[in-house]
């Protein structure tokens, strides 16, 4: 009865349609989970992700989650976990990914998770990293490992939101790398985003792991 009243109050909503949740639905409610635009990217060696880095650096796989726009559902689920504190919500998003994900080939050889990094400063300032976030979700179904020391962002880049594609890759071009006593040395490794516009990001630390002999494989939340 308690939790009844104070659902009333304070009415627990879905984190992509802002509807109420039921009592049996936990942060996305069940219409989102079904209808939200999925892109079947982990079934897909050819898909457009994977064509954006054809000649720029090896990646085996690169999928997302769902498809991004504007004003969309898949933008709401973005702000909340990046700009509201619902680090959960990563968490979640990740443990339905890598249900998805298991029904690749691929992705079974993976051997450690790895998220993009946040900046020291930025991580005060967020109190949480929501790659990491979706990250563990991924590891809890997966059940495979995540390294969260051995890369690092080595300076405090500003916002990619509004930069232009050249801007973007400046941007990111040299802020990663890996620390001395790193152990993703001849691993394959599963790097993980929130979302993917560009590829800058995903690029530069790629570029870091394949120079240790890496396999790379990766998964966002989103692409736009």
């Amino acid at each position: 009865m308690l939790n009844d009243f104070f659902n009333l109050i304070f009415p627990r909503i879905c984190a992509g349609c802002s509807n109420p949740l039921l009592k049996s639905e936990a942060l996305i409610c069940l219409h989102c989970k079904l209808t939200l635009p999925k892109t079947n990217y982990h079934l897909d060696e050819t898909n457009p992700l994977n064509a954006i880095f054809w000649g720029r650096v090896q990646i085996e796989m690169i999928a997302s989650m769902y498809l991004y726009s504007k004003e969309s559902r898949v933008q709401s689920l973005l702000h909340e976990l990046k700009y509201k504190g619902n680090e959960a919500l990563g968490k979640e998003l990740g443990v339905l990914y890598g249900q998805e994900l298991k029904e690749s080939n691929l992705y079974k050889q993976v051997a450690v998770i790895v998220p993009v990094p946040l900046h020291n400063s930025k991580l005060k300032q967020r109190g949480y990293n929501q790659s990491e976030s979706f990250a563990e979700g991924l590891s809890k179904t997966l059940n495979i490992p995540i390294d969260t020391v051995g890369l690092y962002r080595k300076v405090a880049s500003n916002t990619q939101t509004n930069k232009t594609r050249y801007n973007r890759w400046q941007n990111v071009g040299e802020i990663f790398e890996l620390k001395p006593d790193h152990q993703l040395s001849g691993k394959c490794i599963l790097l993980v985003d929130d979302v993917i516009t560009t590829g800058a990001t995903v690029e530069a630390c790629a570029v870091k792991l394949l120079e240790q002999n890496c396999t790379v494989l990766v998964a966002t939340i989103a692409c736009a």
